[in-house]
């Protein structure tokens, strides 16, 4: 048998508990002495300088910050606090799941379409009197978070119920509020497609975002009439943009087998006008009672493509973030087969349209209701459902019920209501449109 060193010594094997770590407590110069039988027993512990360095200068902070004046202490105090809030915003920004695709319902709200008349004239009275046409795009949170949609029978501590197709219903417009987030939209040929007679390139359009803010006051400022200098006209003066249509709408990625079987759509129901109210303003302006299109967002480093001849320039398009070039879109040969990745991608990441200067591309999908209903899947064109966190194609054939019931209760609402929800002065943007006639 092996022998111990204490055994060899003579000495009986030592039952001691083994040596404790370095004790982390403050020097005793700064501890409150100890009460009792050990008072003064206890040794000073070794001096180390990089430590006696450090805990002089906490000690001088603190002294320092003790002569401080009580406002500048806590101005301080701020300073650091705002330091870790942004840290935390910027752990909470970078969040896992943003990076990764997003299937169901990204985004509801309200939608609004403004035609615009041309130059110098006071009366629009066809589609060719037309100078540009807007959507307006004001996200809201679902219905169901904002306390409706739920179930009525669930009580106190139970989870409550969401019916299918809620994820799609937008909550209340408000009337007042000054700040709102809204993206203000230019459609390229001045009309939406048509999803019954446009097939291929003719089905297709071009958009763009020219307009991201929450500022209502500056909205108003950009839809209002507009007066300005030319140098060989001279002063020259353009009427309001006039209000044609407002409902609810709904964006909604498919899930896909594949990545390129992907789609997002962005379909719609509208409140105002009442179908007995349908004129040859919304006829023109290709607007219908509900209807969807496909949206995609042009990689703004990919070149036109062949045969198509519009897109803005260098300096006007939309600068996005790298991982959304790089993750989305696939830059730097992650996807496709150049350098730039993707021509163009579904709408991943709802901030993708939160960039003045995206390029998008409308292609006609569904009308009526039974088509919206097929395009955005799981009753939300006419229940009120909430999407499963994948949502599989098979399933992506519904959102007419949700935006129905919703549209058909906010169309009882005046004009004069959907003109505040805005906080638009009804003097200063014409709504007679939506009663269907040209103004």
């Amino acid at each position: 048998m092996p022998t111990t060193r204490s055994q060899a010594a003579g000495k009986p094997p030592s039952t001691q508990a083994p040596a404790k770590p370095p004790s982390r407590k403050k020097p005793a110069s700064k501890r409150a002495p100890k009460s009792g039988a050990h008072d003064g027993a206890d040794k000073p512990e070794p001096e180390v300088p990089g430590k006696r360095k450090a805990e002089d200068a906490v000690e001088n902070r603190d002294e320092k910050e003790a002569e401080q004046p009580p406002e500048k202490r806590a101005k301080a105090d701020e300073d650091e606090a705002g330091g870790e809030d942004k840290e935390n915003e910027a752990a909470a920004a970078d969040h896992p799941a943003k990076h990764v695709y997003q299937s169901g319902t990204i985004e509801r709200g309200h939608i609004y379409f403004f035609y615009r008349p041309k130059v110098e004239l006071e009366e629009v009275h066809s589609v060719d009197d037309v100078q540009r046409f807007h959507i307006l795009l004001v996200p809201r949170p679902p219905e169901f978070a904002s306390g409706g949609g739920g179930s009525a029978d669930a009580g106190e501590g139970e989870m409550s119920l969401v019916q299918e197709g809620a994820d799609a219903v937008p909550a209340g417009a408000t009337t007042d509020e000054r700040k709102k987030r809204f993206r203000l939209i230019v459609v390229g040929k001045k009309q939406l497609p048509d999803p019954e007679h446009a097939k291929g390139r003719k089905g297709t359009f071009w958009a763009t975002i020219v307009t991201v803010g929450e500022d209502l006051k500056q909205l108003q400022e950009g839809l209002g009439e507009k007066e300005y200098e030319t140098k060989t006209k001279g002063t020259r003066h353009q009427g309001p943009a006039r209000l044609a249509a407002r409902g609810a709408y709904a964006i909604v990625n498919s899930q896909g087998r594949t990545p390129s079987s992907r789609e997002t759509h962005l379909g719609y129901h509208l409140s105002h006008p009442a179908p007995e109210n349908f004129g040859d303003v919304q006829k023109a302006l290709g607007i219908l009672q509900a209807s969807s299109f496909v949206v995609q967002v042009k990689n703004p480093d990919a070149p036109n493509t062949a045969g198509f001849n519009v897109g803005l320039a260098g300096n006007k398009k939309a600068e996005f973030p790298q991982d959304i070039m790089k993750e989305v879109f696939g830059a730097g040969g992650e996807k496709g087969r150049e350098s730039f990745g993707l021509r163009f991608a579904t709408v991943e990441r709802p901030e993708m349209l939160d960039y003045e200067g995206a390029e998008l591309l409308l292609i006609a999908a569904r009308s009526g209701e039974d088509g919206l209903e097929t395009s955005l899947g799981e009753g939300r064109g006419e229940g009120k459902s909430i999407q499963s966190s994948v949502v599989p194609l098979a399933k992506l054939i519904i959102v007419r019920a949700a935006l129905t019931e919703i549209e058909e209760q906010e169309s009882k609402e005046s004009i004069d209501h959907v003109l505040k929800e805005l906080a638009i002065d009804a003097h200063k943007i014409p709504a007679e449109p939506l009663e269907g006639e040209w103004a």
